[in-house]
C-alpha cells in the first residue's frame, strides 16, 4: 500500500489572492501596513499564526499575533463570499486526483496549513471529501515543516513513510516530507520557485498535473 499526501493552497487550489486580501485586511485592522503580495505568498503553507509571525518578523507568537489570527479566521468566510476572490482548482487537478484515487493499492490524503474548516470547504466543494482517506490540518498538528502531519497520516493509514509521497508547492512541504522520511514531489505552478523546491529536498518537479501520474508510474509502480 502507498500513500499520496497533497498540500492544498498552491497545490490543489489557487488561493493566493484570497489569502493576501484577508491578510491585508487583518493587518489594517491592527493599524499595521498591508504585507506585500510576494511576502504573503512566501508564508502560504505555514500554520496561520506562524505565517503572521513570519510576516511581522517575530520569532514567537505573542498576544497580538494570537488576536490577529482570530481576526483573520473571523473575516475569512465573509471576504470569500464577496465573490471576486475564489479558491479555484488549478487546471488539470480534478482529473489527476480522480485518477490517483481510483488506483488499487494507493490511498490519497491531505496535509495542509489550512484549518479543518478550510480544508473541509475545499474538499466538499470539489468532491475530494469522498476521496481523501486521511488528512491533517493546522488544527491537528504543529506547523510545517514539522513532520507530525505526515507521520500521523501514515500511522492512521497504516503506511510506512518510505511508501509515502508528499506533493506540494512550498519549501515547507518538501522539508516536512524529508523530515518524515517520505518522498517529496514539488509542483511548479504554486508559490515557490523550482530552485527553492529543489534546494528544500524535492525528489522531482511536476510542471503540469499529469506529470504527477507519470512520475508515480515510473518511480513508484
Amino acid at each position: 500500500m502507498k500513500l499520496v499526501l497533497f498540500d492544498c493552497d498552491g497545490t490543489l487550489v489557487d488561493s493566493a489572492g484570497l489569502i493576501h486580501e484577508v491578510m491585508g485586511r487583518t493587518f489594517e485592522a491592527f493599524d499595521l501596513p498591508r504585507p506585500q503580495a510576494e511576502a504573503t505568498r512566501g508564508v502560504i503553507g505555514l500554520t496561520l499564526d506562524t505565517a503572521i509571525a513570519r510576516l511581522m518578523e517575530q520569532s514567537r507568537i505573542d498576544s497580538r499575533i494570537a488576536a490577529m489570527t482570530t481576526h483573520y479566521k473571523a473575516i475569512f468566510t465573509s471576504v470569500r463570499s464577496e465573490g471576486h476572490l475564489q479558491e479555484a482548482l488549478f487546471p488539470g487537478i480534478a482529473d489527476m486526483v480522480q485518477s490517483l484515487a481510483g488506483r488499487d493499492g494507493l490511498l490519497i490524503g491531505a496535509v495542509t496549513g489550512k484549518s479543518r474548516r478550510g480544508l473541509s470547504h475545499i474538499a466538499e466543494a470539489h468532491g475530494f471529501d469522498k476521496l481523501f482517506f486521511v488528512s491533517r490540518t493546522a488544527d491537528d498538528c504543529p506547523s510545517k515543516p514539522h513532520p507530525a502531519m505526515v507521520m500521523e497520516c501514515c500511522a492512521e493509514a497504516g503506511v510506512d513513510p518510505k511508501n509515502t509521497i508528499v506533493i506540494g508547492d512550498a519549501i515547507y512541504d518538501m522539508q516536512m516530507a524529508k523530515a518524515a522520511g517520505a518522498g517529496a514531489l514539488g509542483v511548479s505552478w504554486g508559490y515557490a520557485s523550482v530552485p527553492a523546491l529543489i534546494e528544500a529536498g524535492a525528489d522531482h518537479i511536476a510542471h503540469v498535473p499529469p506529470d504527477i501520474i507519470e512520475w508515480m508510474e515510473a518511480s513508484h509502480a
